[in-house]
């Protein structure tokens, strides 16, 4: 396979505070790949840098072969980007922006631009600071998109979207990528990425802390589970369980962490007289805890 992004030990600093720090990853073509991390993690800046929106402090990145900083708008030409924050030009329509971009672009298929609109339930005769945010934001996945582009760059693109069009929205990008687009998809949403990509990079506190398969990206994944019973349980019945930890007894109620399948504990809970039984997924900043030990700090 042929690497359409390959980013080598990039690093931007902004002075005191943390940007990234020698980020290195690739991704071949007609790949979706994964750019996980906490909100602050440095994802946005791992994008803008190798976009050259902003220059790095050192390491480079290249697209298509072409390093970024040497020829940005021969990049910009074969790329969709939807930005995580982006406002545009509060008085003009939604048709008029979709125009306005397309022209830069010397003009795209009007049919394939209509059926975006349409299948994104777009109104495009509204100003855009009439919009909503997630109408704003189907604005912005329709500029990544009509102009067909060779590699996707997607900035928390689902920020904002309803459930049914975030559905819509990784139906196109499926389509994209079978004929032929690579994917570069940034999220701090685990199941988000999870459902998506073939492969996938965490970014924590600037730094590249794992690059894995989605496979192997599940042995990251826990739950938190919370049992209440008609009577005391012993803990012991749990604790070496495999995959469990982090057992704690309150009354007639255990808590406890559960990597991989949940199938031992339900069993094990099934002993007793189970009154009831919850069991959620925690968000990636929870996970991360739990991994790292450290919350992360507050930079894109």
């Amino acid at each position: 396979m042929t690497a359409i992004v390959q980013i080598e030990k990039l690093t931007k600093s902004y002075g005191a505070q943390r940007g990234i720090i020698e980020v290195d990853l690739s991704i071949e073509q007609g790949e979706v790949f994964g750019f996980l991390g906490p909100n602050g993690a440095g994802k946005t800046t791992t994008i803008r840098t190798m976009l050259d929106l902003i220059r790095p402090t050192s390491g480079r990145a290249l697209v298509f072969g072409i390093e970024s900083s040497a020829d940005p708008v021969a990049i910009h030409r074969r790329v969709g980007y939807i930005p995580g924050e982006f406002t545009l030009y509060d008085r003009l329509t939604g048709k008029q922006t979709l125009a306005y971009f397309a022209n830069l672009r010397g003009g795209v298929d009007a049919a394939y631009q209509q059926r975006l609109i349409e299948r994104f339930e777009l109104d495009p005769s509204r100003r855009f600071r009439e919009y909503s945010k997630g109408n704003k934001q189907k604005v912005g996945v329709v500029i990544a998109l009509q102009h067909r582009p060779e590699l996707l760059v997607l900035d928390e693109p689902t920020s904002g979207l309803d459930p049914l069009v975030q559905q819509t929205f990784f139906a196109t990008l499926r389509e994209a990528v079978a004929d032929g687009a690579s994917v570069f998809l940034s999220s701090h949403i685990l199941s988000e990425v999870e459902k998506s990509a073939d492969r996938v990079a965490i970014i924590r506190e600037g730094r590249i802390v794992k690059t894995d398969t989605v496979e192997g990206l599940r042995d990251l994944a826990h739950h938190q589970v919370e049992l209440r019973f008609a009577g005391p349980v012993p803990t012991s019945e749990f604790e070496h369980l495999p995959g469990v930890s982090d057992v704690v007894a309150d009354d007639h109620v255990l808590r406890l962490r559960v990597a991989g399948p949940i199938t031992p504990v339900v069993q094990a809970a099934a002993r007793y007289e189970l009154l009831d039984f919850v069991s959620r997924e925690p968000s990636l900043e929870e996970t991360f805890l739990a991994q790292y030990g450290q919350a992360p700090a507050e930079v894109k």
